[in-house]
């Protein structure tokens, strides 16, 4: 009978898998804070307006801004019979718009984020703030 000696090499690996995980759970003290701002509105314009009310009240505070970036518009198409049971041919498209823009504000204080909750934006424009 032939017999092995194993080293016990499972206990050196464990310690450095739980060295790196404990290293990616560290926050870093020096990493740059972002608000990602997701601005939707049906409405161009209004959408427009509103990215503008946002960049002005963040540079009224000295933030630093990166947008507003126009992401695709999302178009979500409809297609209705014009009659109800009869003429399967004859058929209505309706299309909705959704326009979209994305800002970034880099190492937001506190009085910028205060003053962003207090917008009173236009009904129909939905906003999301992700801080990152």
């Amino acid at each position: 009978m032939v017999t092995k000696e194993t080293k016990s090499t499972k206990t050196p690996a464990v310690k450095k898998v739980t060295a790196k995980v404990a290293a990616a759970a560290s926050p870093k003290k020096d990493a740059p804070h972002k608000l990602r701002i997701r601005v939707q509105a049906y409405e161009h314009k209004i959408l427009d307006t509103s990215v503008k009310q946002i960049i002005d009240t963040a540079s009224r505070y000295g933030a630093e801004i990166v947008g507003p970036v126009p992401t695709p518009t999302a178009i979500k198409k409809y297609t209705v019979n014009r009659s109800t049971f009869v003429h399967k041919d004859a058929r209505e498209q309706f299309e909705i718009r959704i326009h979209k823009r994305l800002i970034d504000i880099m190492n937001p204080d506190q009085k910028v984020i205060e003053s962003l909750t207090n917008l009173n934006l236009p009904s129909g424009v939905s906003i999301d703030v992700k801080m990152m």
